[in-house]
């Protein structure tokens, strides 16, 4: 089975982590097979719409699955291994993970306004935009600081540093 490689993003709520791992992808899909887990800590995400057949199929219970001719989409009511999930996924060339902090993978932490150092210590790069003094914080020389805003820049720290799944 050919491998992948994969990357994580984390940061506050309303940092840009969605914005910046959809500026990535857009940016890759050309070239490469990107696939992208996002977790839901809070089990707050809606999936389907009440009412529709995949909805009432998962309200069975069942572990569901919807097929069509350009997609293929999976409801499971069981948490799922991140080796299990990427299993799953198979076919990457690169693999955005949003969240799941205590996952070892390369991560970027991802800032605006204020950067919360408790994130450093599971973090090589942040990324931040001009709402950000890096001079003001005691940044860790291992960090990595890139530009929120300069998509090729993270881009390129991704392709350095991303690990083989």
């Amino acid at each position: 089975m050919r491998k992948g490689f994969a990357v994580a993003f984390t940061g506050p709520s309303n940092s840009g982590k969605t914005t910046l791992i959809e500026k990535v992808a857009r940016a890759l899909i050309p070239e490469y097979k990107i696939a992208i887990i996002k977790n839901d800590p809070k089990d707050k995400a809606v999936f389907d719409v009440e009412g529709k057949d995949s909805w009432k199929f998962f309200q069975t219970g069942a572990e569901v699955v919807v097929t069509s001719s350009t997609r293929t989409t999976y409801f499971s009511h069981r948490h799922k291994r991140i080796e299990e999930i990427i299993e799953m996924v198979n076919d990457f060339d690169y693999l955005l993970v949003e969240g799941l902090k205590t996952l070892p993978l390369p991560r970027i932490a991802i800032f605006r306004n204020s950067i919360d150092e408790s994130y450093f210590n599971y973090s090589e790069a942040i990324a931040i935009d001009d709402s950000i003094d890096p001079k003001e914080y005691d940044i860790p020389k291992n960090i990595d600081i890139l530009d929120l805003n300069d998509t090729n820049q993270v881009i390129e720290w991704i392709k350095k540093h991303a690990k083989a799944v």
